[in-house]
């Protein structure tokens, strides 16, 4: 059996990397072709394009990179035809998975979308492309199966994919004072607009060991952004070990503030960009919050800071507010609510056997 996988970058990788590994487990005849990273190649998953040749963040980066998107489309089609697979499973990425979904559609291929667009955030005209190409939809979060019941589209909740990844032993860290963790993205457009203030804040707290969790492929840039005079510590694909290391974390808003909320760190969510896709996004994105904390418990359980929010007033203020023991009291018990609602186990196993069963 052969099986296409389309993602588009980091937390998409691990997603599809996990899922990868239960396919193999379940199947020992799968083949497995992807456009991914790191992750999946680990996973003995043949990668035709990897996720660095493929993320552009933001209104402005994406026009300034049309040509690039147009030539991978056309590469990814060709390569599809070649493999000749019975399943495609598109992880996220839905400006470039929808087209995808048509063409894999057209050529009779069985189409899984593994964590939807988020069309309840924006765009809601991409629901008349999934009602039309999309054969199965696997959703992450479990408000998203009413949502889209009430488009008249049947989605399936299996659990959230993070909550099986943070289950696995994690070592953990020690250094001479408390850490807080920086997690300033895993794009080049993010680390440059958000790591410069992280860093800037490090001369208020001597009392704290600041750490930079970053991938390899992201290394150069954060070391180009950090200031030497600081001592910041820069540790490479262990995220998670930084994380569950951490008395507090600054995080650039993403995945990471799941992750960080599930493995019980308080943080503050921070988030700027360049000026065209904040004034878009503040016109077509109907969400009060930005961060997955807050969405999936309908409330701010941890302080957003975003653009002009995003300074060092605001920074150091809240920093010292989850110091405090009332307030990260607070934080844990909403966390381990976000954990109920999730309501996870064994997601990957269970999304795998789903695919495979498939007529």
């Amino acid at each position: 059996m052969n099986i296409y996988i389309v993602s588009g970058e980091q937390s998409a990788d691990l997603y599809g990397a996990n899922l990868a590994k239960e396919l193999f487990l379940q199947n020992k005849d799968v083949k497995i072709r992807a456009f991914g990273g790191d992750k999946m190649k680990k996973e003995g998953v043949e990668l035709t394009k990897h996720i660095d040749e493929l993320s552009f963040m933001g209104f402005t980066e994406v026009l300034k990179n049309l040509r690039n998107i147009s030539k991978n489309l056309s590469f990814c089609k060709r390569d599809i035809l070649k493999f000749r697979p019975k399943v495609i499973v598109l992880i996220d990425f839905p400006g470039f998975n929808l087209k995808i979904a048509k063409f894999a559609k057209q050529q009779g291929i069985k189409v899984v979308y593994y964590i939807s667009p988020k069309i309840w955030a924006w765009n809601k005209s991409r629901i008349h492309k999934i009602k039309k190409y999309i054969d199965e939809l696997i959703v992450i979060f479990p408000f998203e199966v009413d949502f889209y019941k009430s488009h008249q589209i049947e989605a399936r909740y299996f659990g959230n994919p993070l909550s099986d990844v943070l289950k696995i032993s994690i070592p953990t860290i020690s250094r001479d004072k408390k850490i807080v963790s920086l997690l300033p993205g895993s794009r080049k457009q993010e680390i440059l607009k958000n790591l410069p203030l992280m860093i800037e804040i490090v001369k208020y707290f001597p009392e704290y060991h600041f750490i930079i969790a970053s991938t390899k492929e992201m290394k150069s840039i954060c070391e180009k952004i950090l200031d030497k005079k600081y001592n910041i510590e820069i540790l490479v694909d262990s995220t998670y070990s930084v994380l569950k290391s951490s008395d507090i974390s600054i995080v650039t808003s993403g995945t990471a503030t799941l992750e960080t909320a599930l493995l019980g760190v308080p943080q503050v969510v921070c988030y700027k960009t360049d000026f065209l896709t904040y004034n878009l996004a503040r016109l077509f994105v109907k969400l009060q919050w930005i961060s997955l904390v807050n969405i999936l418990m309908n409330k701010e359980v941890v302080k957003e800071l975003i653009q002009h929010d995003y300074n060092i007033s605001n920074l150091e203020k809240e920093i010292k507010s989850l110091s405090e023991e009332i307030r990260r009291y607070e934080i844990q018990s909403d966390y381990k609510e976000l954990k109920s609602i999730l309501n996870s186990e064994r997601t990957s196993e269970k999304v795998a056997d789903f695919i495979l069963q498939l007529p």
